[in-house]
């Protein structure tokens, strides 16, 4: 499914008297980008406002618009417009006055893991209450259940693994649907966990014949573990074994001896020390310091048709990110979050994850206070580079524009807009270098990226 746009007033191109949801043959012929890249709720309230005014200059006659821009130039005739008319100023205006919800109880879905520590949290810690909201969060037993819930409508929005918006717009795995992720869950906050069994067997080269278990195939879980083991000299597809098992149900497969180890979100790798079956081999802060894990996602449908209610949410969850980024809330959180409805976790297994003061299952007890952290900017280049990824291990076979998709799916200007509102710093660029065990990764050169590894099928 492709969402048409509003169409550019600007452009001699545009019939600005059929709507998005045209169905007749002007809208659905070549004056419409039918696989035109989606628009934001904030680009389509921005380009109502552009034009209305356009409208109100030029009247009924389109063909005199259209006539028009073409002789001066569509950006030569927005300059002059916006020289006597303060067009930024009404998009604003517009944007920060956004009325009363459209709908205000709401199904938000979650898998039960820390890395939903937000979308959870602001449930009884009354975040979304204080935005007008009456959310309902569901417990979900895995991602696959929350993609079809969320397809199927059931769910209004959902806690998703950073990778799934992109995945589920390409329609890698599921039918294509446009998706956007306004906002990231955390950042770190995985391991890798290994059976007591393996003790002796710290070096990844001596993992040949394991089987790992991964949350979901779209998952940083998945492709961090498959960079690990690669940078080690093993073919992940051909070395050792990985297999989707959901989060809740690591730790008992671990203990059946299903598993040799598992790259999960906790409190799994903890509550695996805690029953003394598994030790903490890694913290993935270590293959790459503060990448992104979960997020929080809905169909772009929501977002331009209750345009009211998603700006009221995707507020609650980023107040409620910034209030779990604070180390002093963590004792709170945690036992906010634990309950049945919830985590269903011992307490003290949640706030070994949150605080960072944890028992390695090696015999100490670590110190790494940012073992999960919660930053809800969702930078482009991360996106970036998960797609690298989903075309390096054969997810994405044909050539994609990766910037494109990305700045499709991550809203970063939405993002930036609600953190300021609310009084949090927002980054002023979205694309930066990243390392990942010890590589720099630049954006800007995603295919030679793919390329440059000597393990990959890209």
């Amino acid at each position: 499914m492709t969402m048409k746009s509003l169409g550019d007033p600007f452009s001699e191109k545009n019939d600005l008297r059929h709507g998005a949801s045209c169905g007749c043959d002007t809208c659905n012929g070549a004056q419409h980008d039918v696989t035109a890249r989606p628009m934001s709720s904030e680009a389509m309230l921005e380009r109502a406002v552009e034009s209305a005014v356009v409208r109100s200059v030029f009247g009924h006659s389109d063909i005199g618009r259209r006539s028009f821009m073409g002789m001066m130039g569509g950006g030569t005739v927005a300059a002059a417009l916006a020289s006597v008319f303060p067009l930024d100023a009404a998009k604003a205006a517009i944007l920060d006055n956004l009325g009363a919800p459209e709908k205000t109880d709401l199904n938000i879905g979650f898998v039960p893991i820390t890395c939903a520590t937000p979308i959870i949290m602001a449930q009884p810690l009354g975040f979304y209450e204080r935005y007008g909201l009456n959310a309902s969060v569901i417990k979900t037993a895995g991602w696959a259940v929350a993609r079809d819930k969320s397809l199927s409508g059931e769910y209004d929005a959902s806690h998703m693994l950073t990778p799934m918006p992109l995945a589920m717009t390409l329609g890698a795995g599921s039918t294509a649907v446009p998706y956007i992720m306004p906002a990231v869950e955390n950042i770190n906050g995985q391991a890798i966990v290994l059976s007591n069994e393996h003790l002796d067997k710290r070096d990844p080269k001596q993992w040949k014949g394991f089987t790992f278990g991964v949350p979901f195939e779209y998952s940083m879980h998945n492709f961090l573990l498959r960079y690990y083991v690669a940078e080690h000299g093993l073919d992940p597809d051909v070395d050792i074994q990985i297999r989707v098992v959901p989060p809740p149900e690591m730790v008992a497969n671990l203990r059946a001896g299903n598993l040799d180890g598992y790259l999960s979100p906790d409190p799994f790798n903890q509550r695996a020390v805690w029953e003394g079956i598994g030790f903490i081999h890694l913290l993935t802060k270590e293959i790459w310091e503060g990448h992104p894990c979960c997020a929080f996602a809905a169909p772009l449908s929501f977002a331009t048709e209750l345009p009211n209610t998603y700006g009221a949410l995707l507020k609650s969850i980023i107040d409620a990110t910034q209030y779990a980024s604070n180390p002093e809330n963590r004792i709170e959180i945690s036992e906010a979050i634990a309950p049945t409805n919830y985590l269903n976790q011992p307490v003290e297994v949640i706030q070994q994850v949150l605080t960072g003061t944890f028992a390695d299952g090696l015999g100490a007890v670590q110190q790494v206070p940012d073992r999960i952290d919660f930053d809800p900017f969702p930078w482009h280049s991360m996106g970036v580079w998960i797609l690298t990824q989903m075309k390096r291990w054969g997810y994405i076979e044909n050539d994609i524009d990766y910037k494109a998709v990305a700045e499709q799916v991550y809203l970063a200007a939405d993002a930036k807009k609600v953190m300021n509102d609310l009084g949090y710093d927002a980054p002023d660029i979205t694309y930066k270098s990243h390392t990942i065990m010890g590589k720099t990764f630049d954006p800007a050169e995603p295919e030679a990226y793919v390329k440059s590894f000597a393990i990959g099928k890209g």
